[in-house]
């Protein structure tokens, strides 16, 4: 395994932490603590209790990760709903 390589996982968010933190458990029964990637927070892109979420760890610290993808559930339609009190 290289220096590089990263793990990617999948999980499902449990808990919402302060400092854009969020607690993940993911699919082999662990629990870890995961932050929101860049492209996610440059693009606005929420995330709640019970997203499905891809998580990448570094094999060197396997109780923190990366968010990098949430998956689309039911009823998350394109557009949302209208914009209010965001000023540019």
């Amino acid at each position: 395994m290289a220096k590089e390589d990263l793990l990617t996982l999948d999980g499902q968010i449990d808990e919402i932490l302060p400092d854009g933190r969020f607690g993940v458990m993911l699919e082999n029964d662990h629990r870890i603590i995961a932050y929101t990637a860049g492209k996610m927070r440059k693009f606005r892109i929420r995330s709640v209790v019970g997203d499905r979420v891809k998580v990448e760890m570094t094999p060197y610290d396997l109780s923190k990760g990366r968010i990098v993808f949430r998956e689309k559930g039911p009823g998350g339609g394109p557009g949302g709903g209208p914009r209010r009190g965001v000023r540019r």
